[in-house]
């Protein structure tokens, strides 16, 4: 799905399907939206910055699994693959890749096209010989590959725990989507958030300077921008919480007041203390990630992790199928 670029103000280019999710999600109990709409150009700068906070571990750590792993995960995935990257954003992490595995191509997938291109432009720049094709896409959605890395064998590269901002039956559908896309035998080297302290879990995701609530509430910004809402932005506050039943921490925007608001000129209300649920991460125990690898249809063949065991970066294969254990 190609995201249309949109001027401020403007309701009338507004994404048909950010339009479906924002009207239907106020209007269900509970209230949600999904998370891939934070990603509009602000969002996708807050999250950059999100990404360099002292409470946020998961990108210093997965990046550092990289470093580390960078040779023993190339042994194992062999030159030649073209790597295709669900989500790439600004592409940070993607260098330590590139460079340790000799690609034969590289192919970003990402909804926000502005971050797309310069991240595209930028890796361009720093592998003058390797070719690069962009996709602008939600790769929730059916994606085609370009026709150039057709023959080539392929690596999925899903860093960062995004896979945790899936409910677990959506997350199995994905890994089943992009192991059709990818093919048999192709790789997947996925990155997941591990199960810890719940105290620093919160911490991850409600940051002392502020940097995730902005992130979640820029999403209420969109929302009165792309689709002339009459929110009142400073009638909400960002909350994290960890759901122990669900291994996940959840982010939400709750209403300090009652209020009444539209949306594209449709009527909506919410009492002090309702919520609209934005975003789930979920953390997974090793046995847990494999499991859901399996489901997906993607076989464990190594696994990385740091010392202290609060991240793992999974290499899976997409093997033949089996009629047997």
């Amino acid at each position: 799905m190609l995201k249309p670029e949109l001027e401020d103000g403007d309701v009338t280019l507004a994404d048909p399907a950010f339009r479906a999710d924002v009207l239907n999600g106020f209007a269900a109990r509970p209230r949600a939206i999904p998370a891939r709409w934070f990603y509009d150009r602000r969002g996708s700068e807050l999250f950059e910055a999100i990404t360099d906070l002292p409470e946020y571990y998961p990108t210093r750590v997965e990046s550092g699994i990289l470093r580390h792993a960078g040779s023993a995960v190339a042994a194992r995935v062999g030159a030649g693959r073209a790597v295709v990257e669900f989500g790439s954003g600004s592409s940070a992490k993607t260098p330590l890749l590139l460079g340790a595995i000799a690609p034969a191509a590289y192919v970003p997938i990402d909804i926000s096209g502005d971050f797309l291109r310069e991240s595209s432009a930028a890796l361009s720049s720093a592998f003058p010989g390797l070719p690069v094709h962009p996709i602008e896409a939600d790769f929730m959605h059916p994606i085609a590959l370009p026709a150039a890395v057709a023959a080539l064998p392929k690596l999925g590269f899903f860093p960062g725990s995004t896979i945790g901002n899936m409910i677990p039956s959506s997350a199995v559908d994905l890994l089943r989507a992009m192991r059709m896309w990818l093919g048999t035998g192709a790789m997947l080297l996925i990155g997941m958030d591990r199960l810890k302290d719940e105290d620093v879990l919160v911490r991850a995701y409600d940051d002392a300077q502020g940097v995730t609530a902005a992130f979640n509430v820029n999403l209420l910004e969109r929302i009165n921008r792309e689709l002339a809402g009459t929110i009142p932005i400073a009638a909400f506050r960002h909350r994290a919480i960890w759901n122990d039943m669900r291994s996940r921490i959840e982010m939400h925007l709750e209403a300090l007041a009652e209020i009444d608001f539209t949306i594209e000129g449709r009527a909506f209300s919410m009492k002090a203390g309702e919520t609209i649920h934005t975003e789930n991460s979920h953390k997974y125990g090793p046995r847990d990630a494999r499991i859901l690898l399996r489901a997906g249809g993607w076989t464990p063949v190594s696994e990385w992790t740091d010392p202290e065991d609060r991240f793992a970066l999974i290499l899976a294969e997409a093997q033949a199928a089996r009629t047997a254990p």
